[in-house]
């Protein structure tokens, strides 16, 4: 398996392959938010920019795979972005289901001023939800345990594709080593 893995993140149509997901997910949301109605939470807007972090991780690497720089990074901000998106809905799950009294939730989302992303893209950027309101469900579990369980998988994944990339050995070398065994 890890071999396959090796070999699949060193070819452009698996990290395409990722930028689609994470596309999906993206349109995804926004339907929810302009067809179905759904007011999107602070929360919400901040798991969307960690999905576009996967997505620009894939992006990183997608452009020259075969360099383990370029994978290396990208496998590094796939995964960021991964356990930071995983954080946030794992705080909205708690908002949602067992609230403590340390738990907040802003009602405006801040964004840096070097990238103001509310006010460029206020269609898709700005939240006007309640993070602890439970407003969709799909075979009885909410909205934000769907997140939790979608970054766990961009988390696993990314943690298995950057372990066969730092400690599979490459076709090469195993090749150089089968050559010295036979003098």
């Amino acid at each position: 398996m890890l071999k396959l893995l090796s070999q699949y993140s060193k070819n452009r149509t698996a990290w395409f392959l990722l930028f689609l997901s994470t596309i999906l997910f993206e349109l995804t949301a926004l339907f929810f938010q302009h067809v179905l109605d759904l007011p999107p939470c602070t929360l919400c807007i901040y798991q969307r920019v960690a999905i576009l972090g996967i997505a620009a991780a894939s992006l990183v690497a997608f452009f020259s795979p075969q360099n383990i720089i370029t994978r290396v990074l990208g496998i590094s901000i796939w995964l960021y972005s991964a356990y930071i998106g995983f954080s946030l809905a794992y705080q909205q799950a708690r908002l949602q289901f067992a609230p403590l009294l340390t738990d907040t939730c802003s009602i405006n989302v801040q964004f840096p001023e070097w990238l103001p992303l509310n006010y460029w893209f206020p269609s898709i950027f700005n939240a006007y939800g309640y993070c602890a309101d439970k407003i969709w469900s799909f075979l009885t579990i909410e909205m934000s345990q769907w997140m939790i369980i979608i970054f766990s998988c961009y988390f696993i994944v990314g943690s298995l594709v950057l372990f066969a990339n730092l400690f599979y050995p490459n076709k090469k070398f195993i090749v150089i080593e089968a050559n010295r065994r036979d003098f």
